[in-house]
């Protein structure tokens, strides 16, 4: 695996969980099964087939099986890594006040990036990466190919670049690690407790009072995007309005202990 130089191990992070969070999204989502032949009427003496636990492609391939915790680390790690390598090395250290000064940079790399502009940031990925999602059923030609799998991930990891530092009041209270899952060596976010597109709503129907409004929670990326798809704004301004609420869900809890586990290896 490829080696990270310490001025930009930060950034590396930052992409590591970037990726990560969308490996997880992905493979936590129900795949269609492909149709089953069906049965020949004639019968066979011969014993039947072992029962495989990968899934079959469209194309007859055998996809791997990423279900494993430690397995899905390894994975991630290997691709955050080959792929951070490729990316130019401007944005390898970049960070949020030399993007604001830079009115260039900022658009060459204007966000939102779509697949059409992937080849020309990482002409130099290594074939093997495309290979391997492929193989794990990750992309798949011609619904998404490598290039629309990596542009949100290279969205997500240029918008926390070039986003400013979160007010003196979201970081008043120091967080030991991840609120939900528990990680403490991974890149934290703050999540509003209140979703912000209800502030207003929120305060004039009495759910909330205004000096509540800013309550945060600190999140990793992964257990940040699964709030969002757990529940919409309004249901988290009125169900969800803390971390205690949350976890109270079964649901949440299982979310939190799975992703919990995922460890990356030292280097």
């Amino acid at each position: 695996m490829s080696t990270i130089p310490d001025d930009q191990e930060k950034n590396y992070e930052i992409f590591r969980d970037c990726l990560s969070t969308a490996l997880i999204e992905k493979i936590s989502q129900p795949q269609s099964k492909p149709k089953r032949k069906p049965r020949s009427k004639k019968s066979s003496s011969a014993s039947p087939a072992p029962v495989s636990t990968s899934t079959l492609t469209e194309n007859g391939d055998t996809e791997g099986d990423l279900s494993n915790a430690d397995d899905l680390a390894d994975f991630a790690d290997y691709i955050a890594a080959e792929t951070f390598q490729a990316l130019p090395d401007e944005l390898k250290s970049l960070d949020y006040y030399a993007y604001t000064k830079d009115t260039d940079l900022q658009s060459r790399y204007a966000l939102p990036l779509t697949g059409a502009d992937i080849p020309s940031l990482l002409p130099a990925l290594d074939p093997a990466i495309a290979d391997s999602l492929r193989a794990y059923g990750v992309t798949r030609e011609p619904t998404q190919g490598i290039d629309e799998f990596l542009a949100p991930i290279l969205t997500s990891f240029l918008s926390v670049l070039s986003t400013a530092p979160p007010p003196p009041r979201s970081t008043i209270r120091e967080a030991d690690g991840c609120e939900m899952c528990g990680r403490d060596w991974i890149p934290l976010s703050y999540h509003h407790l209140i979703p912000r597109f209800v502030h207003a709503k929120a305060v004039k129907r009495g759910w909330h009072r205004e000096e509540d409004l800013q309550n945060v929670a600190w999140l990793c990326g992964a257990c940040h995007r699964f709030v969002h798809r757990f529940a919409g704004h309004e249901e988290l301004a009125r169900r969800y309005y803390t971390v205690e609420l949350l976890m109270a869900e079964e649901q949440v809890r299982r979310w939190a202990d799975w992703v919990g586990r995922l460890r990356w290896k030292g280097r």
